[in-house]
């Protein structure tokens, strides 16, 4: 790192490749000093700290497996130490997914899914909520959801059982920790074009698209507007939420009639 560390800490979970990247750009972007982990992608994280570093940004990365507890531990304090300060927003980012029928799951793939994706939600929320608390200056606490958040995916039951929690966890931990001035919400994507959607279908905009009330699959820049808002002081009141972020598709009902 050769910038020095300015703007408020904003703590991020898997943040090297995908959806995270973008949000670590745009949370640099918009001020924050942005710690993010990853897990099995050091030369990505790396490159785009030297990236935002060029621009005058500020970020770090570190290695964390969000599933462990004494990991996330060691991350948010290695984060707090290097920010000087208490983080005022985590992002819950970090994801996993294995296709698979429900008869055929592996209980190994059944719990990395769940740990991941729902436990570490709830383990990065318990620990940095708490310095919020402690703090008491409030924050903000974003989970990135789903579509099937309300919706069952075939051959996803595993992420399906994972985002299907993170939504109701939102509603809980909103509930709980809004006595201290700190809102929790989630923001639910639709189909969303990144480099892993286009490694498992290279017709994926053309499948998406036509489905789609707009008329076109998202891209990650569609998401940045949502997690900015959510993290800023116009949505102080605005807490429990889930705001879906994906074209209209999982409102469109299967309709069995022309349209």
């Amino acid at each position: 790192m050769t910038q020095p560390v300015s703007g408020p800490l904003a703590i991020l979970t898997g943040g090297s490749t995908g959806i995270g990247h973008y949000l670590v750009g745009a949370l640099a972007r918009a001020g924050y000093a942005v710690a993010f982990s990853y897990r099995s992608s050091p030369d990505a994280a790396q490159a785009s700290v030297q990236a935002l570093e060029a621009q005058g940004l500020t970020s770090l990365a570190l290695p964390c497996d969000v599933g462990i507890k004494a990991q996330v531990e060691a991350f948010v304090a290695q984060a707090v130490a290097w920010a000087g300060a208490v983080p005022t927003l985590l992002v819950n980012n970090a994801g996993i997914q294995t296709w698979s029928p429900l008869l055929d799951l592996d209980e190994e793939r059944w719990d990395d899914v769940i740990r991941t994706n729902l436990k570490g939600c709830f383990l990065h929320t318990q620990i940095v909520g708490r310095l919020m608390a402690d703090a008491g200056q409030g924050g903000s606490i974003i989970n990135i959801g789903s579509g099937c958040n309300k919706l069952a995916f075939p051959n996803l039951v595993d992420y399906t059982a994972s985002k299907g929690g993170i939504e109701q966890f939102t509603k809980s931990a909103a509930v709980e920790l809004g006595r201290y001035g700190i809102t929790v919400n989630c923001v639910a994507p639709g189909a969303i074009a990144t480099e892993r959607t286009a490694e498992e279908a290279p017709d994926y905009a053309a499948t998406w698209a036509p489905i789609t009330p707009l008329g076109r699959v998202g891209t990650p820049e569609d998401l940045l507007g949502a997690v900015l808002f959510f993290a800023g002081a116009g949505s102080r009141f605005v807490t429990g939420q889930t705001l879906w972020v994906d074209g209209g598709v999982f409102t469109r009902a299967a309709w069995p009639y022309a349209q």
